[in-house]
């Protein structure tokens, strides 16, 4: 029979033992681990949740605006380096405008003269980008709590997390319910999948946002890093940097990535194109045989690290955009300044403008249906 201190000790240990288990779950190789991050101005408590995969590799994401804070992986000599950029505090998440890291709506990208025509109703939203609406606008999904639920799966550890946008959120109509889950696969993928559906129809065009730095120091440019992209055109723009309607073949524009070539390596040409942007900030239409067919969109090396990034995704598009207006008034992880082009956000989905351009992938919900799309962002190394 146990003693009195014998069974107070037990007790302590079991106790112990509870609370780690509510914060720490573990299954195969792979653990999800669960954190207070800091608290909202007003007191809502926003947490951080560490998935780590069955190779080491480690993301750690909080609830606040979907934000991916870091994504650890390996390089060629299996040392690991951060390959997002991004704030050690909540504050910067709260103040700056970068999107780093989060999960942009209710349409990300931009949509013309900030309005947009549904079933005979025009929708006027936030001009939040010169006349233009950016991301969802003034309040998108980059700036609100969701309700987060983590997950075990085969694959890897997930994070399922969900929003209800009211209806005329940010000028847009329905009530929607948005489900996200990220899937740290075992085999070196972030999984990306969305889910939503409307009580009313509407427009919706949901992305990620993070800044990748493949070096994983972000002190370096990203002009080395060699690009290939799967598609023969592109959408070009117009000054303010809405479409002008048309698709365009690529042949003989510095957007032709369809051999690999180093990023910066044309990015100064003096075209039309180059100077609208400041450098890429484009959609490029993805070589498909169906509008919704997963397949491979693109292909990232950096051939110091040896990092590989291949992405994957439903999506038409995929918006480049190699960090042209980062001017070092950012200040990120420990304390560095993100300069010019020391990141590039890769973003799949429909084109900007959707809703305004005939003949443009459609981006309406309505109610009954089911918007869904995958994204994979996978890593390896050669």
């Amino acid at each position: 029979m146990m003693n009195l201190r014998t069974s107070r000790s037990t007790m302590v240990c079991l106790l112990v033992m509870a609370l780690v288990s509510s914060c720490f779950s573990q299954k195969g190789d792979h653990t999800m681990q669960k954190e207070l991050f800091e608290n909202l101005p007003d007191g809502r408590p926003v947490y951080v949740y560490t998935l780590t995969n069955s190779q080491g590799m480690e993301a750690r994401i909080i609830n606040y605006g979907c934000i991916v804070l870091s994504l650890r992986v390996p390089d060629r000599n299996g040392d690991l380096g951060d390959v997002v950029l991004g704030y050690d505090e909540l504050d910067g998440y709260l103040q700056n405008g970068p999107y780093f890291g989060a999960i942009v709506g209710r349409y990300g990208n931009r949509i013309g003269a900030a309005k947009f025509t549904l079933d005979g109703i025009e929708y006027q939203l936030a001009r939040n980008d010169g006349d233009n609406h950016l991301h969802g606008g003034l309040v998108g999904f980059d700036k609100v709590l969701w309700d987060a639920e983590p997950l075990e799966t085969a694959e890897g550890p997930a994070l399922k997390l969900t929003y209800v946008s009211k209806d005329g959120e940010e000028g847009y109509p329905g009530t929607l319910t948005v489900t996200h889950t990220y899937t740290l696969q075992d085999e070196g993928g972030l999984r990306l999948e969305y889910l939503a559906t409307t009580d009313k129809p509407t427009v919706l065009n949901l992305t990620h946002h993070s800044y990748f730095n493949l070096t994983g120091d972000p002190g370096k440019d990203i002009l080395g890093h060699e690009m290939m992209i799967h598609a023969d055109r592109f959408v070009p723009v117009d000054r303010s940097l809405i479409p002008v309607g048309e698709l365009r073949d690529l042949t003989g524009s510095p957007l032709d990535f369809r051999t690999p070539t180093a990023i910066g390596a044309r990015i100064d040409k003096d075209t039309e194109d180059i100077r609208f942007g400041l450098g890429y900030d484009h959609c490029w239409v993805i070589n498909k045989s169906a509008g919704n067919e997963f397949g491979p969109v693109a292909e990232i090396y950096e051939p110091v690290s040896g990092r590989l990034l291949q992405i994957s995704s439903t999506e038409p598009g995929l918006q480049f955009y190699s960090g042209n207006f980062l001017d070092g008034s950012d200040v990120g992880k420990s304390g560095i300044a993100y300069n010019h082009r020391t990141g590039m956000a890769l973003e799949c989905h429909r084109f900007p403008n959707s809703p305004n351009q005939e003949g443009f992938p459609n981006t309406v919900l309505r109610p009954g249906e089911e918007y869904r799309k995958t994204t994979v962002y996978r890593f390896s190394t050669r």
